[in-house]
């Protein structure tokens, strides 16, 4: 289950890189991205929840990656009406790099840290 949670967070992030340039270029198709967009979404958050085993720290990771989505949400809905995105930006480069910490320092997660 943690490789499907990781590839479908993967492919989220590209998505959403991918989805915010089409925004900024005012490509028409930029619309049907977001909707596949937010399918990986509720695609992380389901794999996310399977992988709750104790709802101690994974809770807490789990509060902060819903943060990370709301932001990467936040960024292209703001994107999509011209409005300024700069601390929908820090604020998902934030919860990402913490979230990431999280995740792989906990015991379901790669001994890096």
């Amino acid at each position: 289950m943690t490789h499907i949670h990781i590839t479908a967070w993967v492919i989220g992030i590209i998505l959403f890189l991918v989805t915010y340039s089409m925004l900024k270029s005012e490509n028409p198709k930029a619309k049907m991205l977001h909707m596949i967009t937010r399918l990986f979404y509720l695609l992380i958050f389901l794999t996310g929840g399977m992988l709750i085993t104790d709802f101690g720290v994974y809770a807490v990771k789990m509060i902060v990656g819903i943060i990370v989505i709301a932001a990467m949400e936040m960024v292209l809905v703001r994107t999509k009406k011209g409005k300024g995105t700069s601390a929908m930006w820090i604020l998902f480069i934030v919860a990402f790099i913490f979230v990431l910490y999280l995740g792989f320092s906990l015991p379901q997660g790669f001994d890096f840290f």
